[in-house]
């Protein structure tokens, strides 16, 4: 690269001259040789280095010390060949000759793509770029028919071969961004347009399969047919497209016809593939509840992860047309299957593969919109009538399965705790998890009528108590059993505290069944239907006896338990009133309380809470019992009545235990307290009784605060010498008379009689002072 000097005549240069300094380039100017310029520098290239286009900058060389830095040169190269006269391009268009290449070139990308297992992400190799790059360079091809070329080049391909659909869209991009109309010939637009029909067709096709083209088993699914939707969309928005096809229906509309049309054609699939080899109404039965389960699985397929393809898409909601389309094929087929059966009795396998396919229907109308939301009646509304013959078989197999359960527990149940926490067998937790059963059988029946959800609720209630009952009956028989052949009485006393803590457990169990059934749910649903009242008359006067009973056998069980006890209890208390009387009342009552510590430990440690509660009850009562009859036999003897004193104390404080046993308003009841104060009175000293009895008539005189009747004022002084107790009325007051003469009679003493005037109060003596055979006041004011 050379700095170009323009020749200048003297003259010019003279009259540019401003210093000695052009002055000077004048001179130099002179001396160099015509027609030389300044060199700036060279670019060095290699031909195996240059493609066949480049556009870029290179830097000048040499860089010298003084100069190091020459500048960029830009530069531009493009590859031409001259003969451009082939065998194809003599006969065919060069168009067609670049379409034709593009496709043997993507053809081979895919192929070998597919030898390895690998997915093709739409790049050409670099050899294969180039190719193309050479072609449409030797043939002067625009940018525009190039990437027509990819385009149907790759729109074809893909309908024959498997790639990603997201290779199409750079090609309508491209396409788009240059489309001007009248810029093709005419068979090329036929070319254009048939390609974007073609595409369509194969793109809706693949729409109405795409259950088969896209499963989920495949992870990327999802991700290809979101791709294709795209692809489509974009094709459809085109100018061309609308320009070429103009009679093109909308894209939303064509999609929802083939979604609907490929449900249909899926569901007849479905329904083929579950034909039953052998025909009869149980297989047939159980090919329908088959078909049933696939449809709801492929409907929740479509409601989590399909309908939000679509709905992006093309706003199409393929769940709402799905569903509907598939209630009302599965309505016709299960009311042509039970209005079969209904013609013939039902078998318990029969009864129990329609009761599934209730519960398979009641789900599929659970996905279905709320009744609010729909724009007519579901060909399913109301399906529950079509097995409404099939309900009594339903309830009597589920009786029949759960005493069977119980039955087969029980037999198998040894009676022995499972644990250090869980006091009860294993039969009690077999029961809860066959009632468990039953209340998941009456959640999944939910029967939509709702006086015949109450009546059906009624015999589960009916069955569940029954079975409760059975239970008791069987586990006592099992006890007794296994208990027949042993001679240790400890053991059979272990086997008896299971059995009472299985039938608590048992009672538990039952007391959830208004919640378990949701009878709050059924009460709202039947109010308008059964009498005020009538819920509560039949359920729970049903639940109610049921846990009578439960509570008469645990009762019955722990009655034993505490009879075995009693003895032991009544023997120590009476050898504890012949305990000699050198033996201190504390002493005399140790083995009594050894031999309740350690019965009530074992008991304790073998029952429940509330059945050891309920020991604790009887025992209490039956320990005051016992304690009340030695005391009425001891009344003479004091000593045995402070032996007793403390012997209750004790007692109160054992069955008291801290507060984990019987709570003080249980421990004092009307027996304990009328014992305590008899035993206290028994047990106390003469002076004691003495000092007892004043402060009892001192507390009377204390809370007597009203004096309606009077009052009296008297002193009182005991002379030990004589023993005898000298009491002296000093004065009275608003004493009330006794008859009509008008004098109140206060005390009797002899012969003698004080009397006072019911006028002025004054004392005197009956019989001293009279007066025509009646007393009078001696007082001289009064004289009455």
């Amino acid at each position: 690269m050379w700095d170009l000097d323009t020749v200048e005549s003297v003259r010019q240069k003279l009259g540019e001259l401003t210093d000695l300094h052009g002055l000077r380039r004048i001179f130099k100017e002179a001396r160099k040789d015509k027609g030389q310029d300044d060199f700036l520098g060279n670019v060095v290239l290699r031909l195996q280095d240059l493609r066949c286009q480049e556009d870029q900058w290179y830097p000048l060389e040499p860089c010298t010390e003084t100069y190091p830095d020459r500048g960029q040169c830009h530069l531009q190269f493009q590859l031409i060949h001259k003969r451009r006269a082939t065998a194809a391009s003599r006969s065919q268009p060069s168009y067609t000759v670049h379409l034709h290449l593009l496709q043997q070139l993507v053809s081979h990308e895919v192929t070998q793509h597919q030898a390895g297992s690998t997915s093709w992400d739409g790049s050409l190799s670099p050899q294969a770029a180039t190719i193309l790059f050479l072609h449409a360079t030797q043939k002067d091809l625009s940018d525009f028919h190039q990437s027509m070329a990819q385009w149907l080049a790759y729109s074809r391909l893909y309908q024959s071969l498997e790639f990603p659909s997201s290779c199409l869209l750079h090609p309508i991009t491209s396409i788009e961004y240059q489309w001007i109309q009248g810029r093709l010939k005419a068979e090329q637009q036929e070319e254009l347009a048939a390609s974007f029909r073609n595409l369509l067709a194969y793109g809706l096709s693949l729409i109405r399969r795409f259950r088969s083209v896209f499963p989920l088993s495949v992870p990327d699914s999802p991700a290809r047919l979101q791709s294709l939707l795209r692809v489509l969309v974009q094709m459809c928005k085109m100018k061309a497209f609308r320009e070429l096809c103009p009679d093109s229906a909308p894209l939303p509309r064509l999609v929802t016809e083939a979604l609907r049309t490929g449900t249909v054609e899926w569901f007849h699939l479905k329904q083929q593939h579950h034909q039953p080899m052998v025909q009869g109404m149980l297989q047939a039965g159980k090919a329908l509840l088959s078909l049933v389960q696939d449809i709801i699985g492929d409907l929740h397929q479509c409601q989590r992860t399909w309908n939000k393809i679509f709905q992006n898409a093309l706003k199409v909601n393929l769940f709402s047309m799905a569903f509907l389309e598939l209630q009302w094929l599965v309505a016709k087929r299960v009311q042509d299957h039970t209005a079969a059966v209904a013609g013939s009795p039902v078998s318990p396998e029969v009864g129990e593969s329609l009761f599934q396919l209730y519960v398979s229907l009641k789900e599929l109308c659970q996905l279905g919109p709320v009744p609010a939301e729909r724009d007519g009646v579901l060909a399913l509304d109301g399906f529950h009538r079509w097995f409404q013959p099939a309900v009594p078989s339903w309830l009597q197999k589920t009786y029949s399965v759960a005493l069977a359960r119980v039955q087969r527990a029980v037999q198998m149940d040894e009676l022995v705790p499972l644990g250090e926490l869980t006091k009860h067998s294993t039969s009690a937790v077999d029961l809860s998890t066959c009632f468990a059963q039953i209340s998941h059988t009456a959640r999944q029946l939910d029967w939509p009528d709702p006086e015949e959800a109450f009546m059906i609720t009624v015999k589960f209630v009916e069955d569940t108590c029954r079975l409760a009952l059975v239970y008791c009956s069987l586990i006592k028989a099992r006890a007794r059993e296994l208990s027949a052949g042993q001679k240790d009485q400890g053991q059979a006393a272990n086997m008896l505290c299971v059995v009472v803590n299985d039938m608590e457990q048992l009672r538990l169990v039952i007391g959830k069944l208004p919640t378990q059934l949701a009878w709050e749910a059924l009460e709202q649903r039947v109010g308008a239907v059964l009498e005020q009242g009538q819920l509560q008359n039949t359920l729970y006067a049903q639940l109610q006896g049921a846990l009578a009973g439960l509570g008469h056998e645990i009762r019955t069980g722990v009655r034993t338990l505490a009879e075995q006890l009693e003895v032991g209890i009544a023997k120590h208390i009476q050898k504890l009133v012949s305990v000699k009387e050198s033996v201190l009342p504390e002493d005399a009552i140790l083995p009594l309380m050894k031999f309740l510590e350690v019965k009530l430990c074992y008991m304790n440690t073998n029952l429940v809470q509330e059945n050891f509660n309920s020991l604790l009850t009887l025992l209490w009562t039956h320990t005051l019992t016992v304690l009340v009859e030695v005391a009425a036999s001891q009344r003479s003897c004091p000593l045995a009545s402070s032996r007793l004193k403390i012997a209750l104390q004790n007692l109160e404080i054992c069955f008291y235990a801290e507060g984990c046993g019987l709570p003080p308003e249980a421990l004092h009841t009307a027996t304990f307290q009328a014992l305590q104060k008899d035993l206290e009175l028994q047990a106390a000293s003469s002076r004691e009784l003495i000092q007892k009895y004043f402060c009892s008539r001192i507390q009377q005189q204390a809370a007597a605060a009203s004096e309606e009747l009077g009052a009296v004022t008297v002193k009182v002084s005991y002379r030990a010498s004589e023993q005898k107790l000298r009491v002296e009325l000093l004065s009275a007051s608003s004493l009330l008379p006794l008859d009509s003469n008008a004098w109140c009679l206060l005390s009797r003493a002899g012969r003698t009689e004080l009397a006072s005037c019911s006028r002025c109060w004054t004392m005197t003596r009956w019989g001293l002072m009279t007066w025509k055979g009646r007393p009078f006041c001696h007082y001289a004011q009064c004289r009455a």
